[in-house]
């Protein structure tokens, strides 16, 4: 499994004004900017990072834990 492996979107954030790129395997981490693009494209650099230093580590990588297709952060209870 790589960063290629899991599931990436992005939602709009009235609360923050912009973008918010996310990531199926890494619930807790979020990129914002104010171009979509720009939102997945931060995600997905930083879960690649993320990737690399558990590999270095010699942890495992978690799983994707997120159902497809994701529920919007406005619809979560």
């Amino acid at each position: 499994m790589d960063e290629h492996d899991y599931r990436y979107w992005t939602e709009w954030s009235e609360e923050d004004g912009e973008w918010v790129g996310l990531c199926d395997g890494f619930p807790l981490v979020s990129w914002l900017e104010s171009d979509r693009e720009a939102a997945e494209a931060g995600i997905r650099a930083v879960v690649a990072e993320i990737v690399e230093h558990l590999r270095v580590q010699g942890k495992s990588l978690p799983d994707p834990s997120v159902k497809w297709p994701p529920r919007l952060l406005h619809e979560r209870t």
